[in-house]
């Protein structure tokens, strides 16, 4: 599995950062950490899906996004030693992760100060995507964010194909697009009208990703 964070990093550098993390295995519905949870690790994923839950004000519980291969979560736990989770991160397939604690990258940092790269853009990474789903929430008829949010998780569910079979509901899809699970049947029956997308109990099967592509952009 290749990391585009790492990409910065010398091939030595790279092989040593890989060597400090420890391989950690979930089976599907595993949590693989509660929001308000310590935080002392960073998890780079190398297979499977997980989902991304916090708590609003409400007391109610919004799905923010799903993490697949190649994504890195818990980097804000490296900022602070007492800083908290912010999420509950839970496994929505049977997933693998490298994991990296706080201290171990410490000492990769005194040894090998272009890690120090690999932190600042995993930082920088996660207020690029918060500053566009800001963004987005701002300025963003509601139904181009459910095609958006679609096509995210087609991208994250898909292989080589064009087919993707996204196992959600419509009430997370609604969730993470911001909006009603009304509002976001209507934007997936009208995909269906055009053999877009199949729908499925508890599932979205995605059937053609170029045009699902063209239509949220």
């Amino acid at each position: 599995m290749e990391f585009e964070l790492l990409d910065g990093l010398a091939p030595g550098e790279r092989r040593e950062l890989i060597a400090a993390c420890i391989p950690r295995k979930f089976r599907r519905r595993d949590i693989v950490c509660h929001e308000g949870d310590p935080g002392d690790c960073l998890y780079l994923i190398t297979s499977g899906r997980l989902i991304v839950r916090v708590t609003t004000p409400l007391g109610h519980t919004a799905t923010l996004t799903i993490l697949g291969p190649g994504d890195v979560f818990g980097e804000q736990a490296l900022l602070s030693p007492d800083a908290r989770r912010t999420a509950t991160i839970v496994a929505v397939t049977d997933a693998e992760t490298l994991t990296l604690s706080r201290d171990r990258l410490e000492r990769l940092r005194t040894d090998h100060p272009q890690v120090e790269r690999f932190l600042t853009s995993t930082l920088a990474a996660q207020v690029r995507r918060l500053s566009a789903s800001v963004l987005e929430a701002l300025y963003l008829p509601v139904e181009t964010r459910v095609l958006r949010r679609l096509a995210h998780l087609a991208r994250v569910y898909g292989d080589a194909g064009r087919l993707s079979h996204i196992r959600l509901t419509q009430e997370e899809l609604a969730s993470m697009a911001g909006t009603t699970r009304a509002t976001a049947n209507k934007v997936l029956r009208e995909l269906e009208d055009q053999g877009v997308v199949r729908l499925g109990r508890g599932s979205v099967i995605v059937l053609d990703r170029i045009a699902l592509e063209r239509k949220a952009n």
